[in-house]
């Protein structure tokens, strides 16, 4: 790489940055639709294999993707509703479980004294809540009936993503084969080889890591209602979304879990099946899920992904949250091409360079 090539490089770079930052209100269902494109796209590519021409296959994909949606939704969404209601209802028990079990117990093993909490206005606040919002679904559309303009921004987010999806699904061979006919002819092999090696990191741990959540939040779920547990599939959605992140959906829904299982069974030995349940779930994830469907080629460390999300977040919001993983994938890919250039450099090698016109 030469001298112009490094400074057109920078300049690209802090300009793409700067326009994600000015731009970060509009991206999201431009960066939900690429990301739902590069997901299904290698299915597109196996349909062309097949005898497809690109837009049957486009349409083909979309048209399962749209029926999977679908059947989730009429599927999931009543049962959601009720176990959030449910778990609304049963707050002020847990405060209750807290302010006369929980705390006094706190206090009689460790010494500490804890101020408790209001009880009596704890009570009153969520019974006032729960009456103002007792019609959950009225109060939404009226809110977002008097607000014109969020309501045409969330209609238009959620017609763009499908849009973008299947253009984007439709010319994603072509756009990348053009992406890498821009490129400067001394730079293509490499950038090509670290663009392959990008695609293997983050396609191993998106696709992979969305099928092992996906995997555990059905485990879960169905491992609570065998138990008994009214919010079983809230918290198996809930443990499974936050198992991104490897041992975060464990510790997360074991918890959750515990606390709702306490709660409605006032059992103690309720929680032996709990954690009965989510060690079934470690087990299958740790020899079964995530060797089968992820495999060794992720490279991102848990922290490195906590770090990337948390970060992304921090600077763009929800579009930094969505770019987080694919710009972790790409440094970590230059950090070991830079690794393995330092260790064959002389800053690593102690030996010294021999020296001009030395006898041997």
């Amino acid at each position: 790489m030469n001298e112009s090539q490094r400074w057109f490089l920078l300049i690209t770079l802090v300009i793409a940055g700067g326009l994600i930052y000015l731009l970060s209100p509009i991206l999201s269902p431009f960066l939900v639709g690429a990301l739902l494109a590069y997901l299904t796209d290698p299915v597109a590519d196996r349909l062309e294999a097949k005898g497809f021409n690109r837009t049957q296959s486009v349409v083909t994909v979309f048209v399962i993707m749209t029926l999977v949606l679908a059947l989730a939704v009429l599927l999931l969404l009543p049962q959601l509703t009720e176990q959030i209601q449910t778990m609304v209802r049963q707050i002020p028990v847990v405060a209750e479980v807290l302010h006369s079990r929980l705390l006094p117990w706190i206090e009689q093993n460790t010494g500490l004294s804890i101020s408790r909490p209001d009880l009596d206005s704890m009570r009153q606040l969520f019974a006032q809540y729960w009456q103002e919002t007792g019609n959950v679904a009225a109060k939404l559309m009226g809110g977002i009936t008097r607000s014109g303009v969020a309501l045409a921004g969330w209609i238009a987010n959620l017609v763009l993503i499908p849009v973008v999806t299947f253009y984007l699904l439709r010319d994603w061979d072509v756009m990348m084969a053009n992406i890498q006919h821009l490129l400067p002819r001394n730079l293509e092999p490499k950038v090509t080889l670290w663009a392959r090696e990008c695609d293997e990191v983050l396609g191993a741990f998106v696709k992979g890591q969305l099928l092992v959540m996906l995997a555990l939040g059905i485990v879960y779920a169905v491992g609570l209602w065998i138990v008994g547990l009214d919010l079983a599939l809230l918290i198996g959605m809930l443990a499974g979304l936050a198992s991104i992140v490897p041992y975060m959906g464990f510790i997360i829904g074991i918890v959750v879990a515990a606390v709702a299982a306490y709660v409605q069974f006032q059992d103690p030995t309720i929680l032996a099946w709990v954690g009965l349940v989510f060690a079934i779930g470690q087990m299958l994830e740790g020899m079964v899920l995530t060797p089968l469907l992820v495999g060794d080629r992720i490279g991102l460390h848990p922290v490195a992904v906590i770090f990337a999300i948390m970060a992304g977040g921090q600077l763009f919001g929800f579009v930094g949250i969505l770019l987080a993983l694919p710009v972790a994938a790409v440094i970590m890919v230059l950090l070991r091409h830079l690794h393995d250039g330092y260790k064959k450099s002389r800053l690593y090698s102690t030996d010294e360079p021999e020296q001009a016109g030395e006898v041997e």
